[in-house]
């Protein structure tokens, strides 16, 4: 009797994305969608040779929007003999388009400040797997001696509730927290049983079920304040596959949101926003950018400052103005020698039903 095929231990999302940018930083010629998602770290213990590897290939087309939305230049290129075949495109990030400027340069003391930095974000949040990364890329025939440092790309960290939340996950028990909505005045305890842990769009979602309500919901992590609390009665919850279900939810919030941007050519704005997953050129310097979350966006918005200017919907330009303004009465009393009052912004919770 054959022994039973053990199932590969999951890879974190960030090792899976930092992996992914090493591997297409260290080649000129680029890598097909095959050659990335049968050896690199992340996606190889997965792959199935000639087997079924959809739900592999929907993992790396989400994970390049979110490269791309930490401002990483990722590039996809048509072979020179088969045009218009999508099996045969190739993906690379250009070193050239990567590197700070040449007319960018660090002191001694800032150098050495910008190395420490790298080595204790290396040390705290890489796995051995990470670490390894290079010795990993020589294995598909890749020669490179570049620093890894030199690379790091922009990755979140994860937020401090999903360590006990996936504990949670696993032993399937309940979990408490304190999550803010926005436009409230203060956090409100949560009694939930967790059903999955989903990156969306660059950010941490939990899918749970509110035991207090009795319904689905979907909390953005970044919200969660102070401890979680887990439970030590085991739950009995349904069997399904609530990840995807997360993220199809998550998806059809995101397309059904759609912002008008008015933003001025040549800007930090027009750069970012323009390269946003599904973004859309309505010409006259007009942007349509799809978005799940309007109170994250209107913060995004209200940092970019005369940079865009919000035409719809409604509720996205109430909360950029809303922002906009307590910067300004901030900043005025700031220079009369006053303190702001405390102010709320309106916006949407990130709760899918």
């Amino acid at each position: 009797m054959a022994p039973e095929k053990l199932t590969p231990a999951p890879v974190p999302v960030e090792e899976r994305l930092f992996s992914l940018v090493l591997a297409l930083l260290a080649t000129e010629t680029g890598l097909t969608k095959n050659e990335i998602l049968s050896t690199v770290q992340g996606y190889r213990q997965r792959y199935r040779s000639g087997g079924d590897n959809a739900s592999l290939e929907r993992q790396f087309e989400r994970d390049k929007d979110d490269i791309r939305e930490l401002g990483v230049p990722l590039e996809t290129l048509e072979s020179p003999g088969d045009p218009g075949n999508n099996q045969q495109l190739r993906y690379r990030i250009p070193r050239t388009a990567y590197e700070l400027p040449a007319d960018i340069a660090f002191s001694a003391a800032e150098t050495t400040l910008l190395n420490l930095a790298a080595m204790a974000w290396r040390e705290g949040s890489l796995s051995r797997e990470s670490r390894r990364a290079l010795l990993k890329l020589r294995s598909t025939g890749v020669e490179t001696t570049e620093p890894v440092l030199g690379y790091a790309p922009r990755i979140r960290t994860r937020d401090s509730a999903f360590e006990p939340l996936s504990t949670a996950l696993a032993r399937r028990v309940s979990a408490r927290f304190l999550y803010l909505k926005p436009g409230d005045p203060a956090a409100r305890m949560r009694t939930v049983a967790p059903l999955a842990l989903v990156q969306h769009q660059g950010r941490w979602h939990l899918k749970a079920t509110d035991l207090d309500l009795d319904e689905p919901r979907t909390f953005l992590l970044s919200r969660i304040s102070g401890a979680v609390t887990l439970g030590r009665k085991p739950l009995d919850l349904p069997a399904a596959d609530y990840a995807a279900l997360a993220l199809a939810e998550l998806d059809a919030i995101w397309d059904a949101n759609v912002a008008e941007l008015e933003v001025q050519n040549g800007t930090d704005a027009q750069l970012r926003l323009s390269r946003r997953r599904g973004a859309e050129d309505a010409g006259d310097g007009r942007i349509r950018l799809h978005f799940t979350d309007t109170a994250l966006l209107a913060d995004e918005l209200a940092g970019f400052g005369p940079e865009v200017r919000v035409l719809g919907p409604a509720q996205l330009v109430e909360s950029v103005v809303d922002r906009l303004r307590a910067v300004s009465a901030a900043h005025r009393d700031t220079a009369s020698g006053t303190t702001a009052p405390g102010t709320t912004s309106p916006g949407i919770e990130q709760e899918a039903r």
